[in-house]
């Protein structure tokens, strides 16, 4: 009896595994040294698989529920083992847990900047970050190229080992897209839901693993780039140029006194607007003129007038000083804006200062 009880305990009866954990991708059963009998239990759980592994080659993969163990229903693993004893003896083989569902809200970002070609900004340096979602869905290329031999793989472990691999398939991903940098920082759902047919094949060729989610949160382009994306919005924001200039000009009268930088400002303004102005065709004065307060009455001037004129175009104009104008400036008489310490007075304005 004692011979019996002691073989008895060198055979493995029941193989099960109870995850009490939310992050184990993969657990080996420990079995110290003993061997399978013929006709063992194994239990598998929802979303468990478990994977035989004899002398380093895969064997047979049992899903849900609770199995047999005979040579009947581990025809590969037989194959491998090659059994002598009519099929009846024990045997010794590894069996992996490998969880397949879905891990969630999994990090991912780029340690160093991607380079990437760009068709208008040429070559870029770009940097991002995000989350992802994966599961498991070929369990000997996992155990082979990423969990390896560790008897219990964690998630840690898993991004540790990913990271640098997450990202060289995305920036590969991202390169073979051809999405420009300007859609890149703008569109980071449809990016993610782009990228991920171009990432989820080579993810599935490698490591045996699919993304089921994946979520570009931020993607950041050097101070250069984002200076010449700020300008181009800028530009087209603003639409015709020459429309914006003359819009500016006048903001600038209406403002009139803002201190002396806004001053400085309202006159430049003031100086280009006559500038122009002046360069266009005016009215013709009329035939008579009346004087202006204290003065003479002033010549007529059939020449055309410019739009806007200062003081002394008036006063020559009027045939009379400047500071008669500036007087008739200052008592209303003559109507005009003042621009910092400047008056400006338009045509219309004379020819009403005329006709008074």
């Amino acid at each position: 009896m004692a011979i019996i009880d002691f073989l008895k305990k060198q055979f493995i009866d029941i193989i099960e595994w109870v995850d009490d954990s939310r992050d184990t991708l993969s657990w080996r059963f420990p079995d110290e040294d003993k061997e399978i009998k013929k006709g063992a239990q194994l239990i598998v759980r929802e979303s468990q698989l478990a994977q035989f592994v004899y002398l380093g080659q895969f064997g047979d993969a049992f899903g849900p529920g609770k199995h047999t163990l005979t040579t009947d229903n581990i025809p590969i693993l037989t194959n491998l083992k090659s059994w002598k004893y009519a099929l009846e003896s024990p045997f010794k083989a590894d069996v992996y847990y490998v969880v397949t569902r879905v891990f969630t809200g999994n990090k991912w970002g780029t340690a160093n900047p991607v380079m990437m070609r760009d068709a208008d900004f040429g070559v870029v340096r770009m940097r991002a970050y995000g989350t992802y979602d994966f599961r498991i869905v070929d369990a000997p290329r996992f155990l082979k190229e990423v969990a390896g031999t560790d008897h219990h793989f964690r998630l840690d472990e898993f991004a540790d080992v990913m990271r640098s691999r997450l990202v060289s398939v995305f920036s590969e991903a991202l390169a073979d897209s051809k999405v420009p940098a300007l859609d890149v920082a703008s569109r980071y759902r449809e990016l993610g839901e782009a990228l991920l047919p171009l990432i989820n094949p080579v993810l599935h060729g490698r490591y045996g693993i699919e993304m089921t989610t994946f979520v570009v949160e931020n993607v950041s382009v050097p101070p250069e780039v984002e200076q010449a994306i700020d300008k181009r919005s800028s530009m087209a924001a603003v639409g015709n140029l020459n429309d914006y200039v003359k819009y500016q000009m006048g903001q600038g009268l209406e403002k009139g006194n803002g201190g002396p930088g806004g001053m400085a400002a309202e006159m430049a303004v003031g100086m280009a607007m006559a500038n122009q102005m002046m360069n266009q065709a005016g009215g013709v004065m009329g035939q008579s003129t009346p004087g202006v307060r204290g003065g003479a009455p002033a010549p007529v001037d059939t020449a055309p007038l410019p739009e806007l004129m200062t003081p002394a175009q008036v006063a020559q104009v009027l045939g009379v000083s400047e500071s008669d104008v500036l007087a008739s400036l200052e008592s209303g008489d003559l109507k005009g804006k003042r621009i910092g310490t400047q008056w400006r007075v338009t045509r219309i304005a004379v020819d009403a200062f005329l006709r008074t």
